[in-house]
């Protein structure tokens, strides 16, 4: 399960895994931001905000989030790991040969700082 909430105002996601992720998790992030990209024409900032990373349900799953990902990174401006997980604080440079947001790592107690980095220019 991913709890999610969308900050209109900054036009920035902030999606905390709670449990192992299901396809239907991607359904509902997608419901949620395809209605304000289609309105602002992108995401300014993307945050994930995981103390550890619970991994996926099943292969549906694994192969809902790679989609949920293909179809919207040209539309996210920046992503900013927020974790205490290794398996998260290595994303940034491994995504980054994929997607064309700017991706950072901070560690979990730094959640305000991502905030600002992903609100500023």
């Amino acid at each position: 399960m991913i709890r999610s909430e969308l900050l209109n105002d900054k036009g920035i996601l902030i999606v905390s895994p709670e449990s192992p992720l299901d396809a239907s998790d991607f359904k509902s992030l997608a419901g949620e931001i395809d209605p304000y990209i289609a309105q602002h024409g992108e995401l300014r900032g993307l945050m994930i905000y995981a103390k550890a990373f619970p991994g996926w349900n099943d292969f549906s799953a694994l192969i809902s989030h790679f989609k949920f990902v293909k179809d919207h990174h040209q539309k996210v401006r920046k992503v900013a790991a927020v974790t205490g997980s290794s398996f998260l604080a290595i994303m940034p440079s491994v995504v980054d040969h994929f997607v064309d947001a700017q991706v950072k790592h901070f560690d979990y107690e730094d959640k305000d700082a991502a905030l600002e980095w992903l609100a500023s220019q």
